[in-house]
């Protein structure tokens, strides 16, 4: 097995379409209320870190440079390494954008060695993308990941099976998957500190302690075992986007308009996966931190940005608030499927409101080919035209009427 995962993925993007900010600590993220997306190791050295907030991380780091989130880049980026890993074996499981698992035991009468393997996609990915990546070689997926975390950046470690104990157990026990802040309490309590300790507990202890499930699971992995499989075809569970304000919002209407922005995100990227959704879900965080979530199953599939865009004003206006304060919107399509597998119903509601389904579809693969042609920003619906800080010019946007327009 090896485990491949970019270094700094983001930030490596963004350094390579500016070649002027190599060796200058770069921060991708939201703006002054959001967090950091990625940091590159420059940055990483004054203690930035992913998830932090954005004020927190300037404080660190005054001099950091600040970009916004491209995520067309980074998915295109993104493509391009899953290819190179492709050409290599089909056995190929993407994680997210950056990371990936291989199982290499069906390429090493063509391609040697799995180190040499390893050694060879680094190459590619440098040579070909200007990117470094981090390569752990294992004989399960659990040892490859662990080893990869290990060799960063720009490393490569091989962990064969003969020495797969000796590398697992000086590590602490909170390196086991499984094992956050609830669960490594009662293993301390028992003396547990390291991954060594772990595989000498009796399996009555531990079960005693964390209960039967985690206890196998955990005893499992301390003594080097994980069956599981490499997953070339699993499909995404969830496509999200959201986004924290710079300025809360209290206005419906500005609501509005960033679940229009998030909706043209999230279909654009839906459809470009070859996917369409069947539950829609909203995320609002107000200005206390309380966050709420909502959800709605649809009786059809969609790829649709106007069904993305309906289905969430819905949902917002079912909570009924009363001029809040929000900080955070957020738009999520799950319940996945290929697009392709499933047969396409034809409508019968012929009311004003209703677009035929084939006219959008047709909209949105036409705005998608400009975009992809032009650029994220060369198609978008009028109601998102004006500044962020300007109050919308129509209190309920919809794409519909934008396609029915013209956009700019």
């Amino acid at each position: 097995m090896l485990h491949v995962d970019m270094d700094a993925f983001y930030a490596s993007v963004e350094v390579k379409k500016q070649p002027e900010l190599r060796g200058r600590p770069v921060v991708v993220g939201g703006g002054h209320r959001g967090v950091v997306a990625a940091a590159s190791y420059e940055a990483r050295r004054y203690g930035v870190r992913s998830a932090m907030s954005m004020s927190h991380a300037l404080r660190l780091c005054p001099r950091a440079v600040v970009l916004p989130p491209d995520r067309a880049a980074y998915q295109e980026a993104s493509s391009q390494v899953m290819a190179i890993l492709r050409d290599v074996t089909p056995l190929v499981e993407p994680l997210s954008l950056d990371e990936a698992f291989l199982d290499v035991s069906g390429a090493v009468r063509l391609y040697g060695r799995p180190g040499a393997i390893a050694a060879a996609i680094r190459t590619r990915v440098a040579d070909q993308l200007q990117l470094t990546c981090s390569v752990g070689v294992a004989p399960t997926k659990f040892v490859a990941k662990l080893a990869s975390a290990r060799c960063k950046p720009d490393g490569l470690l091989v962990v064969p099976a003969a020495h797969v104990l000796d590398f697992l157990h000086p590590l602490p026990v909170t390196a086991l998957w499984g094992v956050g802040a609830r669960t490594a309490e009662p293993l301390h309590r028992l003396g547990i500190r390291t991954v060594a300790d772990l595989a000498a507990t009796p399996l009555d202890t531990l079960r005693r302690a964390v209960g039967t499930a985690s206890a196998e699971h955990l005893s499992a992995l301390a003594h080097g075992l994980d069956p599981r499989a490499v997953q070339p075809h699993e499909v995404e569970k969830s496509i999200s986007s959201d986004r924290t304000l710079d300025v809360d919002l209290t206005a419906e209407a500005e609501v509005c308009r960033e679940l229009l922005r998030l909706s043209e995100e999230v279909g654009s990227r839906v459809r470009a996966r070859g996917f369409a959704a069947r539950t829609i879900g909203i995320k609002i965080r107000y200005a206390d931190f309380r966050t709420v979530t909502r959800v709605r199953t649809l009786p059809s599939w969609t790829d649709s940005t106007a069904a993305l865009y309906e289905t969430a004003v819905d949902l917002y206006r079912g909570l009924g608030l009363d001029r809040p304060r929000i900080r955070l919107v957020g738009v999520k399509a799950e319940n996945l499927r290929e697009a392709g597998s499933i047969p396409e119903q034809l409508t019968l509601d012929m009311s004003p409101k209703a677009e035929p389904a084939p006219g959008r579809k047709r909209a949105d693969q036409a705005i998608d080919a400009a975009r992809a042609r032009f650029g994220a920003a060369a198609v978008r619906p009028g109601s998102l035209l004006a500044s962020p800080g300007d109050a919308a010019p129509n209190p309920h946007p919809s794409p519909a009427a934008d396609l029915a327009e013209g956009r700019s």
